[in-house]
């Protein structure tokens, strides 16, 4: 359908439409919830998988996700004892090798940077070859380029190695939570997202914190050596307990009607209609079986091409620009913050990294509230909907308080970093906190939105997302340090505020036309299924 004919539709017709994201929990008036999407007969259906299976999934996904943003952030708080680590002193002449601070925060760029564009090559081989091959490739280069870093030499090796350790990082942020998304029912997967986003977002502070007191206790190389440690040890379970997830669902529809009982006909796309499984006898699921490798699908150039299409879809680019927004903020603060407390007249010395804290606090809050909330407003919606269905935007109000709270989080912490005085350290924790509360809510309820609207198309979204996150972390991040010696902390920070607040408002249109616009993408979400 076109999007003209999609936005001529009344209410009466726009209720009776069906596109993808669009699914049943209940018959009206009943308790129990239908299961989404419909599993299949085979025991390898990732739905099908046993509750210990899905959990250790999550465990291991999650758990990826927090190693590559601990080895992201983690040097952070080095950064000022790196200044001289390279050098050469000598009693005859200055020291040698001194590296400026602007220099050093390039190490926290490039990182960046390479965890999102790297998925332009990530997602299409793991479109190809499966989930389990790539991710055991990621985390062996992740756990290999940690232990470069850590015997590192010179900068410039430090900082090769440091673009390196973001390639084995970079499936942390688009196959991870495709492979959690293709686990779980859709009315299980805004709690177990919200515990991926905790993972996620809390990966970066607990590394800012840690990092000051590796460093001063036992030199900064170690911040790698942990890096190296926990990334071999989740390559090593990943290897027996991750099980490959791209499942293709082959049913046979033959109705386009609702559930039974429901007695009107309306337009269906695929999502909910009533589907007959085409009966296969399938071989037993065993523990022999999951350690294997899917066959290779064909069309690896087509699916280098398919990320850059999903730009079409209005939910991957309100996504894409809330996740660069709040990551931007995130890795600007935690890169700006030790440089900040190091200084008079707060000299807090290897404690800088405690600056972290606050955002770890947010974090929690913000994991606590969307882990309450993003699954019960679907399932109260579905139970109070005369046609027993529930739509992907109902989550969509819940970012709205969060957004705000992140964009005013910025202008607090450039204000008060802007006017130092000895307690407003109080300041930059609070927005620090802010903006962590508001980025828990991308992962958990906007990556949800591109999973339940999207479908097959995920982790194509996925890329272009992280994609641009990387490119405005980089460039936050890269130019911070000589921004702020220029004209302070208030400028560069008081524009990111300006642009979260205009990332926000995409939120708009979005929740009050969503199903409108993906009423005119639905043809072109249905052809990823026949692909």
């Amino acid at each position: 359908m076109s999007l003209k004919r999609a936005f001529a539709l009344s209410k009466q017709e726009l209720a009776s439409e069906c596109p993808p994201g669009t699914t049943g929990h209940h018959e009206h008036n009943e308790q129990h919830i239908h299961l989404q999407p419909e599993p299949s007969s085979d025991p390898a259906d990732p739905l099908n998988f046993s509750m210990t299976r899905k959990t250790i999934i999550l465990m291991l996904m999650s758990g990826y996700a927090l190693v590559t943003n601990i080895s992201s952030s983690v040097l952070s708080s080095a950064l000022p004892n790196l200044v001289t680590a390279f050098a050469t002193f000598s009693q005859h002449g200055p020291p040698v090798g001194i590296v400026p601070f602007s220099d050093l925060t390039h190490l926290i760029a490039v990182n960046n940077l390479m965890l999102g564009i790297s998925n332009i090559l990530i997602v299409p081989l793991s479109n190809t070859f499966g989930r389990r091959p790539i991710i055991l490739l990621c985390l062996a280069i992740l756990f290999a380029s940690s232990i470069w870093c850590a015997e590192a030499t010179s900068f410039h090796s430090l900082l090769a190695g440091r673009v390196i350790q973001g390639v084995g990082g970079a499936a942390a942020d688009t196959l991870a939570p495709d492979v959690i998304g293709r686990t779980f029912f859709v009315h299980e997967r805004g709690r177990v997202l919200a515990l991926y986003t905790v993972c996620l977002t809390g990966g970066s502070l607990i590394g800012g914190v840690i990092g000051g007191y590796i460093t001063a206790s036992l030199g900064w190389q170690w911040t790698m050596w942990l890096s190296a440690i926990l990334s071999g040890a989740i390559l090593v379970l990943s290897i027996f307990f991750l099980p490959e997830t791209l499942y293709d669902r082959i049913y046979e529809s033959n109705t386009t009607t609702m559930t039974p009982g429901q007695g009107d006909s309306r337009k269906e796309y695929g999502s909910v209609a009533h589907e007959e499984r085409v009966e296969h006898h399938h071989r037993p699921y065993t523990f022999t079986r999951s350690l294997g490798f899917m066959a290779p699908r064909s069309g690896l150039l087509r699916r280098f091409i398919q990320p850059w299409t999903t730009v079409i879809f209005p939910g991957t680019i309100m996504v894409m620009l809330h996740y660069s927004g709040l990551v931007g903020l995130i890795v600007t603060i935690s890169t700006l913050s030790p440089q900040l407390l190091a200084e008079p007249p707060y000299l807090w010395g290897e404690n800088v990294g405690l600056i972290n804290v606050a955002g770890l606090i947010g974090c929690a809050l913000g994991g606590l509230y969307t882990y309450f909330t993003a699954d019960w407003i679907i399932k109260r919606g579905a139970k109070h909907a005369s046609n027993g269905l529930t739509e992907p935007e109902r989550r969509l109000p819940l970012m709205f308080p969060a957004l705000f709270i992140s964009t005013a989080g910025a202008l607090v912490y450039g204000f008060s970093a802007q006017y130092p005085a000895p307690n407003r350290w109080a300041g930059l924790a609070a927005g620090y906190g802010m903006v962590a509360f508001g980025l828990m809510q991308v992962p958990s309820i906007g990556f949800n939105y591109i999973i339940e609207s999207y479908g097959e198309w995920a982790s194509d979204c996925f890329v272009i997302v992280v994609a641009l996150r990387a490119v405005i972390s980089f460039a936050w991040t890269f130019f911070i340090g000589s921004w702020t010696a220029k004209t302070g902390p208030s400028e560069p920070m008081g524009i990111f505020g300006l642009l979260m607040g205009l990332f926000s408002l995409t939120t708009i249109p979005v929740w009050l036309f969503g199903k409108r616009l993906r009423i005119a993408t639905a043809s072109i979400v249905n052809r990823a299924r026949l692909d």
